[in-house]
């Protein structure tokens, strides 16, 4: 028989919801961490199954996906940080990336021991196969773009130059399926629910 000890792991990460995201900006339409999980764990699939479909690759896309779904667990300690803070200088990049990496291991010790080997490489980043990495912050730089265009849509020009900036940044990432979503999927992002319906 297997011995039962309570975790308080999912309680604890199901606060994700409660993190607001883009802080330090005038927000017409709210983000909270969890939805923005989801979202980049979808856009992870697709990423995977372009590259496996058009591209050579053979992802285990279901393994990235989990991935990317707990990619931004580590927030529940250390909240959310906006990119600009997160970047400003070296020293603070290097101290906030320990801060992530130390919340992985706190959120990985709320797991019962038997199961802590399986979540090692969807909660550790540095556990994460890179090439699994690369498609979630993919993912994740594609997200930021949509969340920047729908709000300068919206007429929020608050977001109007982290629009240009993560447009840059997704401009240097050299993988074709960025490429493809960019192409295939972003314009209807813009669309009205009648026009998807055209």
């Amino acid at each position: 028989m297997i011995q039962r000890l309570q975790s308080h792991f999912y309680a604890y990460i199901s606060k994700i919801r409660w993190l607001q995201r883009w802080g330090l900006k005038r927000n017409v339409i709210t983000e909270n961490v969890m939805e923005h999980s989801w979202e980049v764990a979808t856009i992870t699939h697709a990423l995977g199954v372009i590259r496996n479909q058009h591209f050579g690759g053979s992802l285990d896309v279901n393994a990235v996906v989990v991935a990317a779904l707990y990619h931004d667990c580590g927030e529940v300690i250390t909240g959310d940080m906006p990119s600009p803070i997160k970047y400003h200088s070296p020293a603070i990049t290097q101290a906030y990336k320990a801060v992530e990496k130390q919340a992985e291991q706190e959120l990985l010790k709320l797991l019962p021991a038997s199961l802590q080997g399986a979540y090692r490489g969807v909660l550790l980043h540095e556990e994460i196969p890179p090439e699994h990495l690369q498609l979630i912050k993919a993912a994740d730089t594609l997200c930021a773009y949509i969340k920047c265009r729908s709000e300068v849509l919206a007429g929020n020009f608050e977001f109007s130059q982290a629009e240009k900036d993560v447009k840059t940044r997704l401009d240097r990432i050299e993988l074709p399926e960025v490429q493809y979503f960019l192409e295939t999927f972003v314009p209807s992002y813009g669309l009205t629910l009648d026009e998807l319906l055209k």
